[in-house]
């Protein structure tokens, strides 16, 4: 039985109290080690068919399983509740066969009802997963062959099919239902609740302050750390960096995301401490209006992009960065470096801002970036002063995320320039592709409003195409056709840095996780 010290150290942390040597911020149970993480997001809604973010997502994969599993660097897709599936030769069918032995925390099975009602469920929502697979896959298309054999017909070959499901969680259909409310599929109640069958299972709930997940002791795929699995996680806002590192350093909590760059220099030599440092896919880019105003104009958009310090981006970061050669990050599928990508060249600026309609500059453009976004309010500075020598003067506009979204979602209130920074969700290149194409309209990462009828033609013929290597030739075309529009600055790939106490073992980096997310099942704690 689990001693009620869990509860107490949730309180402890939630009254603010909590202390602990340097040495050991987890917290000792009967059961095994609580390990502390501290983040600067939020969880709003854990529904793994409605919402998405790093934090969010972070704590759906550990409550949840999914078919397959993203694991390692380079990121693979591996077996999980599915052991095997085989594809038709056009494309358009997939079988797969499940394991056998997964159950949901409630003891019930996890069989091929639970998977077809689970993507019939996101389907339907039309919510947070439903655009990675509703143009390709009708809730209908989803049937059970067997207990443990599940088809999916889709309506056109779509190559990227299985990249997209570690994303797609599986619900316990029983337990769902047994919540629903006037038919909303159980969303209110699983906005704070869960059904799932993963290797954590929900405690103690905070809104805003921290959410406590325990350990499944008899977790049908077992633990890879055998008798070191934690006995459970403790997630804890703290959404400052400066106190995020205070409380690391005081052992107050066992592993942060989200400090500054400096702050990483700080601490990488300091004694009991260890920083991951990665290079992912995490691109930046500054997007342009390039539907309405003065970045409408293309010479006008090429001439910032040769204005800007390049360098200096990497500076910002202190070299835990890299230049994109492309749309695609490098460790993508297809990716190549697209000659003559622009990089700093003042004498080419001029020459671009005097083919515009502003040939002599004297306009004012609004540079947006996230609030309390330290890095990306330092380069709306290198873009304020690099842009001087156009005669274009800066305006920096911090603005909270939500309200980015918004204003980026319509052509009328989407900024001249937004600072993004965008993860692809999959390693297939129409993840990142499919975001410069007219249909993406809407969605943050397509605040460019990018219209290009012949790149959106070809994203389509890619994503359907079956053969390779007339999909790679495809790709080439697409990322130089799209350094050629110009609707962006193609800034740079972000490291991903997380700091932790030296004695939390584990840590696995897959870099098609979100920003600051975290796999927190092969993590535990080497204990003195």
């Amino acid at each position: 039985m689990r001693k009620l010290v869990l509860s107490a150290m949730a309180a402890a942390l939630l009254a603010g109290s909590f202390m602990a040597s340097p040495a050991s911020a987890f917290e000792r149970t009967e059961d095994g080690e609580i390990i502390v993480f501290a983040g600067r997001q939020a969880i709003p809604v854990l529904d793994p068919h409605v919402r998405y973010d790093w934090s969010t997502r972070m704590v759906q994969q550990a409550v949840y399983d999914a078919l397959v599993k993203y694991e390692g660097d380079p990121a693979e897709i591996k077996p999980w509740i599915a052991e095997s599936w085989e594809t038709s030769e056009d494309g358009k069918t997939w079988t797969f066969k499940l394991v056998e032995n997964a159950k949901f925390h409630n003891g019930d099975p996890v069989n091929a009802e639970a998977v077809r009602y689970s993507f019939e469920r996101g389907l339907k929502l039309n919510k947070g997963v439903a655009w990675m697979l509703k143009d390709f896959l009708a809730p209908e298309g989803v049937s059970v062959v067997d207990d443990y054999t599940v088809k999916f017909e889709l309506k056109a070959p779509y190559a990227p099919f299985l990249s997209f499901l570690p994303w797609w969680f599986i619900v316990n259909p029983a337990e769902v239902q047994a919540n629903e409310v006037d038919g909303d599929y159980g969303e209110a109640w699983l906005t704070e609740n869960a059904a799932g069958s993963g290797p954590f299972k929900l405690g103690r709930w905070e809104p805003n302050v921290l959410y406590e997940l325990q350990s499944v002791a008899d977790y049908w795929k077992g633990w890879p750390q055998g008798e070191n699995r934690p006995a459970g996680v403790i997630y804890r806002i703290i959404r400052e960096p400066s106190a995020q590192r205070a409380s690391l350093q005081r052992g107050e909590v066992d592993i942060v995301e989200g400090l500054t760059s400096d702050d990483y220099v700080q601490i990488a030599n300091m004694p009991g401490i260890e920083i991951q440092n990665h290079k992912g896919m995490t691109t930046f880019g500054i997007k342009f209006n390039t539907q309405q105003g003065p970045t409408a104009d293309i010479n006008l958009r090429k001439a910032i992009a040769h204005a800007l310090d390049y360098d200096a981006l990497v500076q910002i970061y202190n070299g835990a960065a890299s230049l994109q050669t492309s749309p695609l990050p490098d460790g993508m599928r297809g990716h190549i470096d697209v000659a003559d990508i622009p990089r700093q060249d003042l004498e080419k600026a001029k020459e671009y801002l005097a083919k515009s309609e502003h040939p002599e500059g004297g306009i004012t453009l609004e540079y947006v970036h996230v609030a309390g976004l330290e890095e990306a309010r330092r380069i709306g500075l290198v873009l304020l002063d690099n842009l001087k020598a156009l005669n274009i003067n800066v305006e920096i506009k911090p603005e909270q995320w939500p309200n980015m979204v918004a204003n980026g979602s319509r052509v009328e209130t989407s900024p001249a320039m937004t600072s993004v920074y965008v993860t692809p969700i999959s390693t297939d290149p129409d993840a990142v592709a499919y975001q410069y194409h007219k249909n993406s309209w809407g969605q943050y990462y397509a605040m460019a409003f990018y219209d290009n009828p012949e790149v959106s033609k070809m994203i389509d013929e890619a994503r359907a195409a079956t053969d390779w290597d007339k999909r790679a030739d495809l790709y080439a075309k697409i990322q130089t056709q799209i350094v050629a529009d110009q609707p962006e600055v193609f800034g740079m790939l972000q490291n991903r840095r997380w700091a932790h106490r030296d004695y939390l073992k584990g840590f696995q980096f897959s870099p098609v996780r979100f920003t600051g997310e975290v796999d927190l099942y092969p993590l535990w704690v080497e204990a003195e």
